[in-house]
């Protein structure tokens, strides 16, 4: 068996549609989404999309092909992470953020990846075919609670 996939939570970020969203202190996370958080296209919501995971470690290959960005919530992602693999995770994977001295825990189940869409060609004009193979996971909320920057995140 091999190691257990760890990063932490680096941002947590909400909008009112759209790109970018802003970092925030925590976000609440159920079934239908995000407290707070919208999208302007029923597609980029709903309980298979509630949650949106990007890696800041693909923000740096991005910044290396020049795409001018800076995290946290330039791509629209929900919840940056730092140090988890993302060619390791697949549809179906459950990832545990907390676990902390009040044991709350929050779990996400990867619904997909997530598919770029024409709303980041405002970001960059290469968009979103340079965004292949790095644009991050969609995910359901399993165990729904509050996430914040800091909080471990590892594949169960």
């Amino acid at each position: 068996m091999s190691a257990p996939l760890r990063g932490t939570v680096l941002a947590v970020c909400v909008g009112p549609g759209g790109i970018p969203k802003g970092a925030v202190e925590s976000i609440t996370v159920s079934s239908e989404g995000i407290a707070g958080d919208a999208h302007r296209f029923p597609r980029h919501g709903g309980p298979d999309r509630a949650v949106c995971l990007f890696s800041v470690e693909d923000y740096r290959t991005l910044q290396r092909d020049r795409v001018v960005c800076e995290p946290p919530g330039a791509f629209g992602e929900n919840v940056l992470t730092e140090g988890l693999d993302f060619t390791r995770l697949r549809a179906g994977d459950v990832l545990v953020i907390g676990a902390g001295a009040l044991g709350q825990t929050v779990r996400l189940e990867i619904h997909d990846v997530r598919a770029p869409c024409a709303t980041l060609k405002s970001v960059d004009r290469r968009f979103p075919d340079l965004m292949l193979g790095r644009s991050g996971f969609v995910c359901r909320v399993a165990t729904p609670g509050i996430v914040r920057p800091g909080m471990g995140i590892v594949r169960s």
